[in-house]
């Protein structure tokens, strides 16, 4: 039987036990308590110089305002690139990494002009302006409120009532007593845990102490004080004994009826939640808040404070001053408490976000190092759903809930770091968070972005990895419908279409259309969905230098790149047709023909000056490499060397190159293929370009059982590691080592070489293939 039913049955005439009542504990001390979170003291220094906040948001689109107008510690500024001048992000502040993101968004945002508030109705007459400084904490204020906690209803208390450690108390010896003769760090840990009852008329250890301090008899006065203090049921005192006799102690009763008594209390605040009106039932949460906030430090009875909270549409300011400026508060509130704090808080909020920004660009630069190499499984094979379940993408969406004021600053800081870094994994979690919100239907934040129809269109093609025609024209609408006096959509628009995703599902795209141009013997200026494409790849691409410029205009098309280039790319997809035809006929019909191995001149002058053309370009590398094409990417390797911003030494595109050229394992045993591919490309960039390395060394951990011996043993020694080398380097070719080592385990001995007969046929010195 349990206890609570054992309680029941004692109680015959139906009566229930009355609300626990009685003086009870109180704040600890009113010390200076310090601002939550703690920073250093530089740090702080460029936060409170810095420090702004979002103006509220109005009715009508969330759009950009114009970056113009901008201040840096009461500073004018002009434009970004005069921003970053006056006020550069030291590395402390970006944190671990190239790419990472400051450990102090606030001061990040307060160089970045992109911040953003609900504009009204419509898209015109808004700009990206700098926002005001914030409205300092106020110490005082917080101050009187924890010393509030510390007096009872009756008013403040004397002398000889006051807690140690209070604010007319002074610091006693190590072992002394405080001024009410309780040890001063007992009774601290003593208020702590009962904080707040005395202001609810509940008795509390300071009180039984108190009488036993003044009574003539001790067991009277204790007697006394546990009927006064206990369980109102008068049935129960018959009870209790019966419950000594099974040796039940009275702490364990009366913990198991106060535990079950809080369970009912929590499912009460959340049916008054739930019902009557809205007026109504935040009426009733706003008084029992009221009165149970003195509550709020009692470990046991914290849940229904902080219940009550996180129930309220708008919580009072002063108490989530007092929530604020406790760590412990802060960390136990509800999340929709902390949206509340947030909100008018912008530094707390970026340091809250910080973590999760950062450990996402280490999450996408780690997928792309895999050392996986596949085409099945590569960096783009997840699809959009599998991707926003991730961590990050999760944590981010619950933070954000349906306030578009916190969604608004997550945008600021996720262009500030993209401004900052040119990292594009910022465009990819720009698009993320906004479907992720659009899955939950999210229609307060949805309804006002602008992107957010354009996104949900582009998501779409990236699932399928096909811009299909129906599809186009939808997105063409998006941007024709970007009328006059709203060109600062596109800043928005240009970074969602600079997302790798979406530049992958373009670039394939536009390959393929180039394909069908020319089986339909069609040029390419002549094809609507092609020129479409390239406008999409334009926008994505020149997202970074529309932001940093401040002029929102589509990048004007490149005449050359569609008279010129894309006609080129086409005659290497004939040349290659031809080839292949001819390969296929018969031996008396066969023409002694060899395999364009030249490549034009402009063909490469377009992969080094456009920077469109050599998109498209590496993109065509891919293709004819996961094509098992070898003659076509012989050919075209050479052009790589030097391209537009070193793209062809990027990790997007070597990581997708290493895991195509998986498909030619055969063709590294052969020492052209090796020369051409290591002498002729990568290793032009390895000792300068560290990540090329590492690209390189997870090629050969997954085909050195491929590789003559003889040109193995010269890419480890150009491979070996310097003293200047990053750990991954180090790791990686340890890794390759090791794999080494076990291919010779596995050869045969020289006893066991000797009686191999001998082929008659010359075969080529190749290394014993090791079991995959």
């Amino acid at each position: 039987m349990s206890v609570l039913k054992f309680v029941k049955q004692a109680n015959p005439a139906g009566s229930t036990p009355s609300p626990v009542s009685g003086p009870l504990p109180r704040f600890p001390p009113p010390s200076s308590a310090p601002q939550h979170p703690a920073v250093p003291p530089e740090e702080d220094e460029v936060r409170r110089s810095t420090r702004h906040e979002v103006r509220p948001p109005k009715s009508g689109g969330l759009v950009p305002r114009g970056w113009g107008g901008a201040q840096v510690g009461g500073i004018p500024v002009d434009s970004p690139r005069r921003a970053r001048a006056q006020l550069p992000l030291t590395s402390s502040e970006l944190g671990a990494g190239r790419d990472a993101a400051p450990r102090n968004l606030c001061v990040a945002v307060a160089v970045f002009p992109g911040d953003r508030s609900v504009g009204g109705p419509g898209l015109t007459g808004r700009k990206w302006a700098a926002a005001v400084p914030a409205e300092p904490r106020c110490g005082r204020d917080l101050a009187e409120l924890e010393g509030a906690g510390e007096r009872s209803s009756g008013g403040p208390r004397g002398p000889s009532e006051r807690t140690s450690g209070g604010p007319a108390a002074t610091a006693p010896a190590p072992g002394e007593r405080g001024g009410d003769g309780a040890p001063s760090r007992a009774g601290a840990g003593a208020s702590a845990m009962f904080a707040g009852l005395q202001d609810l008329g509940v008795a509390n250890g300071e009180d039984l102490k108190e009488t036993l301090t003044n009574c003539t008899e001790p067991l009277k006065a204790i007697e006394q004080f546990q009927t006064e203090n206990g369980v109102l049921l008068p049935s129960l005192q018959s009870a209790l004994p019966f419950l000594d006799l099974h040796g039940t102690p009275r702490l364990e009763f009366h913990q198991s009826v106060f535990d079950e008594l809080r369970d009912k209390l929590l499912e009460r605040v959340s049916a008054i939640a739930s019902e009557g009106k809205a007026e109504e039932r935040y009426k009733k949460l706003e008084d029992l808040l009221e009165k149970s906030f003195s509550l709020v430090k009692m470990p046991s009875l914290q849940p229904v404070v902080m219940c009550v909270m996180k129930h309220l549409p708008k919580v009072p300011e002063k108490k989530l001053k007092l929530v604020m400026a406790d760590k412990e508060l802060y960390r136990a509130c509800a999340v929709e408490v902390k949206r509340q704090i947030w909100q008018d808080n912008q530094a707390l909020f970026g340091d809250e976000v910080s973590p999760l920004l950062k450990q996402y660009i280490l999450e996408k630069e780690s997928a792309l190092f895999s050392t996986e190499l596949s085409v099945l499984h590569n960096f783009f094979s997840p699809s959009p759903k599998t991707r926003r379940q991730g961590e990050v993408v999760q944590k981010l969406t619950q933070m954000v809930g349906k306030n578009v004021k916190l969604y608004d600053m997550v945008l600021q800081f996720l262009r500030t770091l993209f401004l900052r870094t040119r990292n594009v994994h910022y465009c990819t979690l720009r698009a993320e968070l906004l479907m992720s919100l659009h899955e939950l239907d999210v229609g307060d934040i949805c309804s006002v972005d602008p992107c957010h129809k354009f996104t949900w269109c582009l998501d779409a093609c990236i699932r399928e990895r096909f811009v299909d025609s129906k599809r186009a024209r939808e997105l063409q609408g998006f941007l024709d419908g970007v009328k006059k006096g709203q060109e600062q959509v596109l800043g928005d628009l240009s970074m969602i279409l600079c997302d790798p995703f979406a530049i992958n599902t373009l670039s394939l795209s536009t390959v393929r259309h180039l394909q069908e141009l020319v089986g339909q013997e069609t040029l390419p200026r002549d094809s609507p969905d092609l020129l479409l494409l390239l406008r999409l790849l334009a926008l994505g691409q020149g997202a970074w230098d529309m932001i940093d410029s401040q002029v929102f205009k589509e990048p004007k098309m490149e005449v050359e790149l569609i008279t010129r280039f894309l006609p080129m790319l086409m005659s290497f997809v004939v040349d290659d047709h031809t080839f292949n035809v001819d390969q296929k006929l018969p031996a008396e019909e066969k023409a002694p023909v060899t395999y364009p191995n030249t490549l034009p001149e402009s063909f490469t002058k377009f992969l080094q000056e456009h920077r469109m053309a050599c998109e498209v370009g590496l993109y065509y590398v891919l293709h004819i490499t996961k094509q098992r094409n070898k003659n076509a990417l012989l050919r075209l390797l050479p052009g790589l060397v030097e391209t537009f911003g070193d793209l062809a030494f990027g990790d997007i595109f070597l990581h997708l190159l290493m895991g195509n050229l998986a498909l030619l394992a055969d063709e590294f045993a052969l020492e052209d293929f090796c020369r051409s591919l290591f002498d002729g490309f990568l290793l032009t960039a390895s000792p300068r370009k560290e990540n090329v390395q590492r690209h390189v060394l997870r090629l050969l951990i997954h085909l050195h059982h491929r590789v003559a011996p003889s040109r193995l043993e010269a890419l480890r020694k150009a491979l070996e590691p310097t003293g200047q080398s990053g750990e991954a380097v180090k790791e990686l070719y340890s890794q390759l080592g090791e794999r080494l080592e076990q291919l010779e385990h596995r050869k045969p001995s020289p006893a066991q070489a000797a009686e191999t007969p001998a082929l008659e046929l010359p075969l080529p010195a190749v290394s014993t293939p090791a079991g995959l």
